[in-house]
Parts: C-alpha cells; structure tokens; sequence
C-alpha cells in the first residue's frame, strides 16, 4: 500500500467512461490516492472506487490528516487553513529519518470526471528549506506545471464540515466569508482568482500606506482594481446566497431550512444599482479612507467585511442563538444544497469531505444524510471512531480502517444503530 507521492506522481493511467457496473456516467471521484511526508503521514497509497468513503479508526489515527490532503485538491490553504510549513511530517525520534522526509510534502491523486480522468499533484518543494515560511505550493496537472494554484478549481469541487466548523455561526465573520467563498468556489470557480485578485491589491495598498508611500497614481491603480474584483467577488456572492435560499426552500429532508443573509454595504449597493456605479462608489471610498487605513494599518472599507447572518427558519431564531446539534444540522443542510446547486450547474457533485459528521447526528438524520450522499452521486469521505454509525450505507460505501497513520481496506459494520 505505501508508495512515495510527488507533485510529479501523475503517470497516464486507464481513460474509463464509466463507474459501477459500467452503467453510470462517470462523477467526480478519487480513484487513486498517494501522500508523501503530509501530517502524520510517512508515505501512504490507496485505490478506491467511486463509492462514498468511510475512515474510521480512534483519535489521533490520522483520518482528519487524509480529508485535509484532499483538501488540497482544491485551492486554498486546505481544511485547516494551515501555514505549507506546517504540513511537513516531523519524524519521531525513535524512527530514522527517510530519504523522502528531504524532499517536502507532496500529494497526488487520479480523478475521474466528467471530462476524462484527471492526475493532480500538488506539494511544498523540501528544496524551500525549513525556515522558509513562503505559502506557495506547487501544482501539477496531467504533468503540466501550473501558474497558479486556482487552476484546481477547473477540475474539482469539495466542500468540507469539520468539527473547528461548529463554532462557525458564533465566531468572527471572517471565517463566515471563508466558508462562503468556499461554496462558491464550487459553483463559479473564476471566484477563486477575483477573490485572489482583490486580496492581492489590498495587501499592495496597506503596505504601502502603512509605509507613508502617499504616490496616488500608484494607489489609484490599486483601488481600481480592487474596486473591479470587490464587485465582482460581491456580485457573485450575492447571486450565489440567492441561488442556495431556493436550494435549501426544495429541500424536504430532515435537516433544517437556513435562512441567509448576506450584509455589507457593496452588497447591499447591487441590489438596486448598476454594476459600475458601485464600482465608482467603492472606488471614491477606498482614496477617501487613505489616511485612515493608514492609521489604522487595515483597509477599513470593502467587500472583505461583509458578513452572512444565518437564521433557523422553522425557530425563527438566529444559528448563533440554536443548540450545537441545531447548529450542526443547519451547517449540514446548507453544504447538500449547496452540493445539488454544483451538481445542476456543473454536471457533477462535489467531494464531500465530512469530519466525525456522523457523531453529532441522531439515528434519523444520519440515515437521512447517507440516503442523500447516495442521491446525489457524490463521493463522500467520511470519518469516525465508531464503524457502526456508518453501517446503514452498507455496501453502498466502502471502508477502511486507520490506525498509527496506517490504512487498510475494512468490511462494513452490521450493528447499525
């Protein structure tokens, strides 16, 4: 099963059509998984089928470690929003150091999609050394170096719950953006590099002010970008909440409906004027707040404050104010809407990759969630320290059991609960 992962481990492989019995059209799935020096990982190589994917094994088994290397199929920083540097495995000092712990952290995997099967390697080069806290990670697709790491979102989607998520709805609105622009992502993957984009030059322009650069053409052409891609990071996201409330509105499964409501001034300017006059608003703010973000070392106005409120609608009460198990199946029920709006649009549902989701469900809804993984034809990773939660999938899922870092292929459980 071990097997050494690169960013180069993207060999051709067998170009098939179909999943299953040879019926089905092909979906998005991972066939081939390979991770190199990740986590607590030393090196690692699983095939699997398209079917969900249940990991169970006790804590501190590595399951959470694996659901973030998928993670980084996509673009971003990864489930845990961790720094590249920390990724790297730390060898323990009993073990002897191998000649792959030299070469950084790499992960590969083959995909089958509704374009063919697709090889992704993507990793840190060891070559950056260890004291280099750079955050850019090399990507490779079929092969082909990548410019930039946005280019992940042509060819995957996944949505990720973790348990750092139950605090989502009470907690600073920063991760709320994250988590939105995540959804997003999936739908309109251009979300990625304006998202990019408009971050970029904000940085630009606080450090410049920061520094008392006061050259206005300089900043003049910041703001403008800034206030083209902050209209349409804002556009996109206001249009995508619009889209999931009448996602979530046709949902009749027993996860609650969520009511969301997305708040920032931009946001609010697009529901009644054009366009390029809130880019001109914006534009007008960002040379007036000069000084100010200056002083105040952050850019104090933009599309990077607003924030998504989210509402229990048959309580009528904010998420912030629901139990945790509330809160949780509100969080739930917001991710499978959003998975059957990628899979209307794009063609296929995304990974869906759920971190002891199954724990914090009673009996009803965790048979619920399963039937609706199963209906969307999604390839779900899920894990847990209890196999017997999972067992109503079945053989319509496939197991593996985790323990010291090390995977193996496992039956179903039969004591459902």
């Amino acid at each position: 099963m071990a097997e050494t992962a690169t960013p180069l481990d993207t060999a051709p492989g067998p170009g098939g059509a179909t999943t299953g019995a040879g019926l089905a059209p092909v979906r998005l799935a991972v066939r081939r998984l390979s991770v190199s020096q990740f986590r607590c990982y030393d090196t690692i190589r699983m095939e699997c089928d398209a079917r969900p994917v249940v990991l169970t094994g006790p804590n501190g088994a590595g399951k959470t470690n694996l659901l973030e290397a998928l993670s980084f199929l996509t673009p971003g920083k990864g489930l845990r929003r961790a720094a590249l540097p920390e990724l790297k495995r730390v060898v323990p000092g009993n073990e002897p150091v191998p000649e792959a712990a030299t070469a950084g952290w790499a992960i590969s995997a083959r995909l089958d999609t509704p374009t063919g099967p697709v090889d992704i390697g993507t990793g840190r080069d060891g070559a950056a050394g260890e004291s280099d806290s750079s955050e850019r990670r090399l990507v490779r697709v079929d092969g082909v170096n990548a410019r930039s790491q946005t280019v992940l979102a042509d060819h995957v989607a996944a949505v990720w719950l973790t348990p750092q998520m139950d605090r989502l709805f009470i907690e600073g609105r920063s991760e709320r953006r994250r988590f939105l622009d995540r959804l997003v992502y999936g739908l309109d993957p251009a979300h990625a590099s304006r998202v990019a984009g408009y971050e970029k030059a904000m940085r630009e322009r606080i450090r410049l002010l920061r520094e008392g650069r006061m050259d206005r053409a300089w900043l003049a052409g910041l703001e403008e970008i800034m206030a083209q891609q902050g209209v349409a990071v804002a556009a996109a996201r206001a249009d995508y909440v619009r889209e999931l409330a009448g996602a979530i509105a046709a949902d009749e499964s027993p996860f609650p409906h969520a009511r969301l409501l997305l708040t920032g001034e931009a946001e609010q300017r697009l529901e009644s004027e054009p366009a390029l006059a809130v880019e001109d608003w914006l534009r007008e703010r960002f040379a007036a707040t000069r000084a100010l973000d200056a002083a105040a070392g952050t850019t104090t106005e933009g599309p990077h404050r607003c924030d998504l409120s989210v509402y229990h609608v048959a309580k009528n009460m904010p998420a912030a104010s629901c139990s945790t198990g509330e809160q949780k199946a509100l969080l739930i029920a917001i991710v499978l809407a959003n998975a059957r709006l990628i899979t209307a649009r794009r063609g296929f549902a995304p990974l869906l990759l759920l971190d002891e989701v199954a724990a914090h469900l009673d009996a009803q809804r965790r048979t619920a969630l399963y039937t609706l993984i199963g209906s969307l034809g999604a390839q779900a990773w899920l894990t847990g320290t209890d196999d017997a939660l999972f067992a109503p999938f079945g053989d319509r899922a496939q197991f593996y059991a985790i323990e010291d870092a090390r995977i193996a292929p496992a039956a179903p459980p039969q004591n459902a609960t």
